[in-house]
């Protein structure tokens, strides 16, 4: 991830949230993070509408983490709209839910997930997490990064 690459949160825990941009500073990660509270927020921001259509200000996320219960629109909304939109292709897309369902784990690899976490108890655990995640997607090339119009 590195680079400067934004990270975009889709959490609607306000403490999870808190607790997911401070791990990624305690692992030495320096990107900008996004965090958004419900799925119309994140695809407004991905389609760069209204306040988001500022792509310096707001630039296009490098890799989602999302959770898939949030009000407004869910997770899978997130993704079902991900996969009908190209140009959203090039971003990694990571659920870290609660969920352990094999329903929703299933329903979220259809809809283009590409890992599936459950959210860990342990802070230890979820630095793991992300340090995994750091490091493969730090050693895929990646394609540039387009804008986003819907």
């Amino acid at each position: 991830m590195d680079r400067n690459l934004t990270i975009l949160i889709a959490e609607d825990s306000d403490d999870y949230a808190l607790l997911l941009e401070r791990t990624f500073r305690d692992i030495g990660l320096t990107n900008p993070v996004r965090i958004l509270a419900d799925g119309a927020e994140v695809l407004a921001y991905l389609k760069g509408e209204g306040k988001y259509a500022d792509r310096v200000e707001f630039p296009f996320p490098s890799v989602l983490f999302t959770d898939l219960k949030m009000p407004r629109s869910s997770g899978f909304d997130i993704l079902e709209w991900m996969q009908k939109h190209p140009e959203c292709g090039v971003i990694p897309r990571i659920v870290l839910s609660s969920s352990d369902s094999q329903q929703d784990v299933a329903r979220a690899y259809e809809l283009g997930a590409h890992a599936y976490f459950m959210k860990p108890g342990l802070l230890v655990e979820l630095q793991a997490i992300l340090r995994l995640t750091r490091a493969f997607w730090a050693s895929c090339l990646k394609p540039p990064t387009p804008g986003v119009e819907d």
